[in-house]
């Protein structure tokens, strides 16, 4: 894979890399998903090989569930997982599947949080970024920023 097939976002968050990890592991409901969407289920295994499974929920009632793996963890500064795979490190086709890449890094009294979407070429990049990647993923950098300012 090559970084020209990643998408990104970044956010200067202003709270540590520790507090800001613990809203995202603990309250993921609460920001995983651009609203009015909500995330009903978070079911996470946070290991390697662990299972990383969320469902998002529009408005409307239509549910999307979402099958992956963790790939690595470093707590307070790193969560890798992908969809290519689920746990038991089963192969999963599908056209959308990334390497998903959370950063938490220390910047200054705050965090620099960075989301990376790593594909396999460019033809699943571009339909991510046509998915609305860069509103979607910087809408919920955004929303995981306010809760962990708050905290």
């Amino acid at each position: 894979m090559s970084d020209r097939f990643e998408l990104s976002v970044t956010r200067l968050i202003h709270a540590s890399p520790e507090v800001v990890w613990t809203i995202y592991v603990e309250r993921t409901r609460e920001w995983f998903c651009p609203r009015p969407w909500t995330t009903p289920v978070v079911d996470w295994d946070l290991r390697p090989g662990g299972r990383a499974n969320v469902e998002m929920e529009s408005p409307e009632g239509e549910r999307h569930p979402y099958s992956g793996v963790f790939l690595e963890i470093v707590p307070a500064r790193r969560l890798v997982s992908t969809g290519a795979m689920t746990e038991g490190w089963v192969p999963q086709a599908g056209e959308m599947n990334f390497v998903r890449i959370d950063t938490f890094e220390p910047e200054g009294e705050g965090t620099r949080y960075t989301a990376v979407a790593r594909h396999w070429d460019e033809k699943a990049m571009e339909t991510h970024r046509a998915l609305g990647f860069e509103q979607g993923w910087g809408a919920v950098a955004d929303q995981l920023a306010v809760l962990a300012e708050q905290a």
